[in-house]
């Protein structure tokens, strides 16, 4: 008789908690290294970036401590919204940055995955997204 050996019933749980752990290790050494990057620039070449992205100095540090998938979610919910996200990038980039700025820094990330997660989001980002007002006007543009 060939018996598989049977995996522990918590083997998923486990694996998954593993692989979250594993993730937030890779985008704290990912902050880390750029933070440190930032900080081996100058304040004129700080200054600099920041004026091309046409953001602030200090913003320009906190984003880049918040890793390179903080704004992922944006582009989940322009999805849901039916509004493309590539087009929008390169129609009109500014607009495309500051979305993705704003949604960098928000405090209701884990509200925003739950409803994507749930379906609900296109009922219920008004409510809290920073991005809201800017997503009803390209809705209305849409239409």
């Amino acid at each position: 008789m060939n018996q598989q050996p049977r995996a522990h019933p918590d083997y998923e749980s486990l694996k998954s908690i593993w692989n979250s752990i594993a993730e937030w290790v890779m985008n704290y050494r990912y902050a880390r290294g750029t933070c440190n990057d930032l900080a081996t620039c100058g304040r004129d070449e700080m200054e600099r970036i920041a004026r091309d992205l046409r953001i602030h100095p200090s913003e320009l540090a906190t984003m880049a401590k918040k890793g390179p998938h903080a704004a992922d979610l944006v582009k989940k919910l322009l999805d849901v919204l039916g509004i493309d996200a590539d087009s929008l990038e390169r129609d009109d980039p500014f607009t495309m940055r500051d979305l993705q700025r704003l949604c960098t820094t928000c405090k209701d990330k884990k509200q925003c995955q739950f409803d994507l997660t749930n379906g609900i989001i296109s009922d219920s980002f008004r409510d809290y997204c920073p991005n809201a007002f800017t997503l009803d006007a390209l809705l209305n543009a849409k239409r």
